[in-house]
């Protein structure tokens, strides 16, 4: 450990009490994307109180700080700020009974069940430590709250509305993400670790009918489930085992009643890639596969295939992830480790690529080590331990925030601290 390390962790204890007080309220307030009023209002508010100059309302409801001591490097760290539509069933006494009206106008309920709560917090906590503890670091320090990242278009936002100009040019950009591993951990992985996503809405038409006349009709309901099981066969068929991918019909609604053959089917699906060529060969290949089928089933037009939202792949730079890597296993120790590659997907690196900013991102864990050691002996940890996006996702408070906490305050350090910096010059 580095004495500037040694110097601002040991700030860690007198503003823990706070950090899990602000996470259990934040967790009880979720807000969707793009609608964070509450939380970057109450970001911004502490981030001005420890002397960093904020702008807020970037791309909506952004935020970020910054805070400079002396020359030196440009660190900018960055957490996500939105919530899920999701019912939450975690049983908490701090858990979520919000609702709000989405980007449809339906009403849902509202749960952090991705733990952006966590990554909000714990940036927090790092941004109120490095501020106590600036004698010890040189250079800049910027903390961004995205929002909307899981509609894929919070980052975006917040470029379209000049961030790139209206704050320092970062020599390096981090993130971090709680997962579904013992709660403690610590894992970074270099190149690609967070997989590109693109969900499609693909619309089959057919000609309706009475259900006791399928000779008039073009049936689109078995129209629909030649597709799905076709679909099914372009991962297992068309890309090489040693190239992970995924394809998920998500979603599959047509017709309204059971003596009625429908006009038309639309079906929702996700794609998860790694490759940029392996992504362009999945897409094509749906496209090939849903028009082959539709004119199979003399459709009488083809299908219309819409893009509802797409996100980057995560790859790290080799440089940053092998340097953050040491960095995390000289201060954790043996809880520190080689991450698996994910294949949730993210769209922060839009941000560092727009600065042209080397980017790393790495996992923490928020699950009971011993609920987690126990589902391990079991070999049930894919039924037992609950995961992102489930409502039943609920990672304990500790050793989970102070792990974030820590990572994200090693991480900034490994570039800003002062004896680092003085090698440097």
């Amino acid at each position: 450990m580095t004495k500037a390390v040694e110097s601002v962790l040991a700030g860690l204890d007198a503003i823990r009490d706070q950090v899990e007080d602000f996470y259990r309220d934040l967790h009880a307030h979720p807000e969707l994307g793009l609608a964070e009023t509450r939380t970057s209002a109450r970001v911004a508010e502490r981030l001005r109180t420890w002397g960093f100059t904020v702008t807020d309302g970037l791309g909506g409801t952004g935020v970020v700080g910054v805070l400079s001591h002396g020359s030196g490097p440009t660190v900018l760290l960055r957490a996500d700020m939105d919530a899920l539509p999701v019912l939450e069933a975690t049983g908490l006494p701090y858990a979520s009974t919000a609702t709000a009206t989405d980007r449809s106008g339906r009403e849902v309920p509202v749960m952090h069940a991705c733990g952006h709560d966590v990554h909000v917090s714990c940036l927090l906590g790092c941004a109120q430590l490095m501020a106590q503890g600036r004698q010890s670091w040189r250079g800049t320090l910027v903390v961004l709250f995205q929002p909307s990242e899981e509609n894929g278009d919070g980052a975006d936002a917040m470029l379209k509305d000049g961030l790139t100009d209206r704050v320092p040019r970062p020599d390096v950009a981090l993130a971090q993400h709680v997962l579904p591993y013992p709660a403690g951990y610590v894992g970074v992985r270099p190149g690609p670790f967070l997989s590109a996503a693109d969900n499609l809405r693909i619309t089959l038409y057919g000609r309706g009918a009475h259900g006791s006349m399928p000779q008039s009709a073009i049936d689109p309901v078995v129209l629909a489930a030649l597709c799905v099981l076709r679909l099914q066969t372009i991962v297992s068929r068309e890309v090489a085992a040693t190239d992970p991918a995924v394809l998920t019909v998500g979603s599959l609604h047509t017709g309204s009643s059971p003596n009625v053959i429908p006009d038309s089917a639309t079906l929702e699906l996700n794609v998860r890639s790694y490759k940029d060529a392996t992504r362009a060969r999945i897409l094509d290949a749906i496209r090939r596969c849903v028009r082959a089928e539709a004119q199979a089933s003399a459709a009488p037009k083809e299908p219309d295939i819409e893009k509802l939202s797409a996100f980057p792949p995560t790859s790290n730079d080799t440089g940053t992830a092998a340097r953050l890597d040491r960095a995390f296993r000289a201060h954790f120790g043996d809880a520190a480790g080689t991450i698996d590659l994910q294949t949730a997907s993210e769209d922060f690196s839009e941000i560092p690529d727009a600065f042209g900013t080397p980017l790393c991102y790495w996992g923490i864990g928020g699950i009971d080590p011993e609920q987690y050691a126990e589902a391990e002996r079991n070999g049930t940890v894919d039924q037992d331990i609950p995961v992102n996006h489930s409502p039943a996702f609920a990672p304990v408070v500790q050793p989970t925030l102070d792990t974030g906490i820590t990572a994200l305050t090693v991480a900034a350090l490994d570039w800003l601290a002062e004896d680092r910096t003085a090698q440097r010059g």
